[in-house]
């Protein structure tokens, strides 16, 4: 090699060297924060009675948003054949699921998700083993709210016990380092890092989504645990994850959640704000037709008669653009704004009507969800579809006022059986039948019928069903 050339690979040499060393001095150091904040981290187990079956049978919550048909490879290999009782039905055991959470003060409350903890009838806490020294407590489910996807636990000890505060959620910004600890896979304590690739993400999963997304590695079994910032604050509690993709995660925003679990924590019952309005996006074409200048608000489909906007004087068509003067960029947003605020305060709507703004006051009634229909449901007869494995009951004047359902149509769905073609079609309590194979039902009666006639004999009905606001398909497979 010439002189040249050995000249020049020194060089090249020693301005990587430099690169590196100077890229390495930039990356933070998480380990002081992953000891601080770790011991505040808890394991948590559940377990409840449930029909012995596959894999989700061990691993609970670990499935949660994984590939479908995943946990079939652990039926395969895992299961063993022919432990079904004499008749076909499967006989009780206990069914475990993994989750996460942190201790929110020195008394024993523990922040964790709703679906880590939901139709527990035992739920288990582990403290860190080299802080906590392996302690073990039985925790009591203090409440819990299901929109939001919140639950806060109670452990008591005789010592006081390792926390973490909560931080704000809005002063966040993409691109800052954020620090995750939790249970993946039952792998206590596993500490991962990334930064916020996102705000305000809405993957459909409630009506309040408003997520905060990272790259920092959230796999099932974080569910629970706190994504945190670079000072040790709890900026949002990790959630949910895209099954198909790798460094997507998302978190509830620290503000949302807190305000909710200050309710549980003083008793308070979760009550939201509510207008009566069907409200979509503002498209392009929308704010073409409308005069404004940009796709932004929500645009009032219709208003729901005797409820608090139509008292205001909101009208079919008005574009809401603006909530006590804080702009509102899309449907979403609207529904957040109004439910974040209690039922008999007031709120200044700015809408957009015949080309100019004006500001309508409105006192706000009380949201109530098809969930909170279905824990409702003793009122009324429940009934039985066998064929799909669902029980179910006619909805209510009032309920089908609030909900915008005409009398035709309607059966909310009170339970679900875990074993049957509904379970498996993805139906859930709450969700609202609305036709079967295109024709109304409002009665168990009339969807036994085109189930029997109709679905039997293609293999499968198409349910219409309305989850959360939101209306879907979902076919149901039969015959098996």
């Amino acid at each position: 090699m010439s002189m040249k050339k050995c000249l020049v690979a020194l060089l090249a040499v020693a301005f990587l060297g430099t690169a590196t060393t100077g890229l390495a001095a930039n990356l933070p150091d998480f380990s002081e924060l992953a000891a601080k904040c770790g011991p505040a981290v808890v394991n948590i187990g559940t377990e409840r009675k449930a029909s012995a079956g596959g894999a989700e049978d061990f691993f609970g919550e670990m499935f949660r948003n994984m590939p479908p048909g995943f946990e079939k490879f652990f039926e395969q290999f895992g299961e063993q054949k022919g432990r079904k009782a004499p008749g076909g039905k499967r006989p009780q055991r206990k069914q475990k699921s993994l989750g996460s959470g942190f201790l929110v003060s020195a008394d024993g409350y523990i922040v964790t998700n709703n679906h880590v903890v939901a139709e527990a009838d035992v739920i288990h806490v582990t403290l860190d083993e080299r802080n906590g020294k392996g302690q073990h407590f039985k925790a009591t489910l203090i409440g819990s709210d299901e929109e939001t996807d919140l639950a806060l636990l109670k452990v008591e000890s005789k010592k006081p016990l390792p926390y973490l505060v909560f931080g704000n959620s809005d002063d966040l910004k993409v691109g800052e380092w954020l620090l995750a600890i939790g249970n993946p896979f039952g792998l206590d304590h596993t500490v991962t890092a990334g930064i916020l690739s996102a705000k305000g993400r809405n993957i459909r999963s409630g009506p309040f989504d408003n997520f905060l997304q990272t790259d920092a590695s959230i796999n099932p079994g974080n569910s629970g645990g706190p994504l945190l910032n670079m000072e040790g604050q709890v900026v949002g509690i990790n959630t949910a994850i895209i099954a198909s993709g790798q460094g997507i995660g998302f978190a509830i925003p620290s503000n949302m959640a807190a305000k909710i679990i200050d309710q549980i924590k003083n008793g308070k019952k979760i009550s939201r704000g509510w207008i009566g309005v069907t409200i979509q996006d503002v498209d392009e074409n929308s704010a073409k037709a409308l005069g404004l200048k940009e796709p932004a608000g929500a645009l009032v489909g219709s208003v729901m008669e005797n409820e608090p906007a139509a008292k205001a004087g909101v009208h079919d068509g008005d574009v809401i653009i603006a909530v006590d003067q804080k702009n509102i960029d899309d449907s979403a947003a609207l529904l957040r704004a109004i439910a974040d605020k209690a039922p008999g305060s007031t709120a200044v709507l700015t809408v957009w009507r015949d080309g100019k703004t004006q500001e309508i006051t409105v006192t706000l009634g009380e949201r109530k969800t098809a969930q909170a229909m279905g824990k409702d449901g003793g009122s009324q007869k429940q009934q039985d579809e066998s064929l799909l494995g669902l029980s179910v009951r006619p909805l209510k004047q009032e309920e089908r006022k609030e909900l915008k359902i005409g009398k035709d149509e309607g059966l909310l769905i009170v339970s679900v059986d875990p074993d049957k073609a509904a379970a498996e079609a993805d139906l859930q309590p709450g969700d609202i039948i609305l036709k079967a194979n295109q024709v109304p039902v409002n009665s168990a009666a009339e969807l036994s019928k085109i189930v029997k006639e109709v679905g039997v004999k293609r293999g499968a009905v198409m349910l219409q069903i309305q989850r959360r606001g939101d209306t879907y398909f979902r076919a149901v497979p039969l015959g098996k």
